[in-house]
């Protein structure tokens, strides 16, 4: 088996999905060269020298062993994965919405195969005469991410908001639902780490204090910067007793994941990629009340080439009485038992194992 790699090696979520499926071939010894989109970036990660010389080594060998002949495994996003190292090409990727253009159809249908994280987009593509597919859960990132035995907030239930901010994610929407109710209560706080790097950071402060909070003061509410190490990441998912899961669309949903695998309650949506890995036992579950389109002018642009369709919204009132469930979750026990499986049940060698498996076909 003769494979290659064309994947990023940075901080970002794709960077990470990268930089575990590396960690994992490392301990296997595998000689793989490799090619990184973009630039070369491990600062969020602590490494040990056996590994960065063994990837140094497969970045190496990539101009000088690879053939277009043998497969490659890319990482990356649909725009951007029509161009190829090979003619047998494996694309692994991540789709969030319901309606693929005829630029994404044409570019899937010109990989050998394409590779998602969720059962929902392989459906959704399945509708338009995508045939070349196949599933891969992600993985428990356990380099990274662990359960830490701190007391963070003893007299207060804290809950964890995550990931880029963003319309698709129904910041706005969970934030000023979540402070009709909590809002200015000492019992409970709410932790938003939802910084995000592409839009402008007065953009950011504007758009949080003026539309989100809409400039009202609440105490039990707070906002963090960017947290570039992973080490100070998995400390903001364990400061937290709640994650709250309530993007409209998800590709996996790796922070709210790696929360409730190292033990934390948590609210999510039930469906798309959030019921890979969510379910009854180890979360309380929110069903989506309808669909609504995706667009914000600015990551989603209605009438472009990409990106085009709906998301998942849900009923308020729902979504509180869930809260409020979680919150009893918490005062009978603080670990969610359940949640650890996930460590098990997605461990990354079965996911190293997974993208072997497939690449051997």
């Amino acid at each position: 088996m003769e494979f290659s790699l064309n994947l990023p090696i940075n901080s970002v979520s794709f960077g990470q999905v990268s930089s575990l499926l590396l960690r994992e071939l490392f301990l296997k010894n595998k000689v793989i060269p490799i090619s990184p989109i973009g630039q070369v970036d491990l600062s969020s990660q602590n490494l040990d020298k056996d590994y960065t010389d063994w990837l140094q080594t497969n970045l190496n060998l990539f101009l000088s062993k690879h053939s277009r002949k043998n497969k490659i495994f890319k990482l990356w996003h649909i725009n951007g994965s029509l161009e190829s190292f090979s003619e047998n090409q494996v694309l692994f990727s991540f789709y969030e919405l319901d309606s693929p253009t005829d630029v994404e159809l044409n570019i899937i249908k010109n990989n050998y195969k394409v590779i998602f994280s969720s059962k929902y987009a392989i459906e959704t593509f399945k509708k338009y005469g995508c045939s070349n597919l196949d599933y891969l859960p992600l993985a428990f990132d356990k380099y990274n991410f662990k359960r830490l035995e701190k007391d963070y907030f003893p007299d207060r239930i804290v809950f964890n908001l995550l990931g880029k901010l963003e319309k698709r994610k129904h910041h706005k929407k969970i934030i000023q639902t979540w402070l009709k109710k909590f809002g200015n209560d000492r019992r409970y706080h709410l932790q938003c780490a939802i910084y995000n790097p592409f839009i402008k950071a007065e953009d950011q402060q504007n758009l949080i204090h003026n539309s989100i909070l809409e400039n009202k003061n609440f105490f039990n509410i707070s906002f963090l910067n960017f947290i570039p190490k992973n080490s100070d990441y998995n400390d903001l998912l364990n400061s937290g007793d709640i994650v709250l899961g309530m993007s409209g669309a998800e590709g996996w949903g790796l922070p709210e994941f790696h929360s409730v695998a190292i033990g934390k309650h948590s609210v999510i949506l039930n469906a798309h990629a959030y019921k890979e890995w969510a379910d009854d036992s180890n979360s309380v579950l929110v069903n989506p009340s309808s669909k609504i389109e995706a667009y914000d002018n600015m990551f989603f642009h209605k009438g472009q080439i990409f990106n085009q369709g709906n998301i998942y919204d849900f009923n308020e009132d729902e979504f509180i009485t869930a809260c409020e469930k979680a919150i009893e979750k918490v005062k009978s026990s603080k670990l969610n038992k359940n949640g650890l499986k996930l460590q098990e049940d997605f461990s990354s060698e079965k996911f190293a194992d997974n993208v072997l498996s497939i690449m051997s076909k």
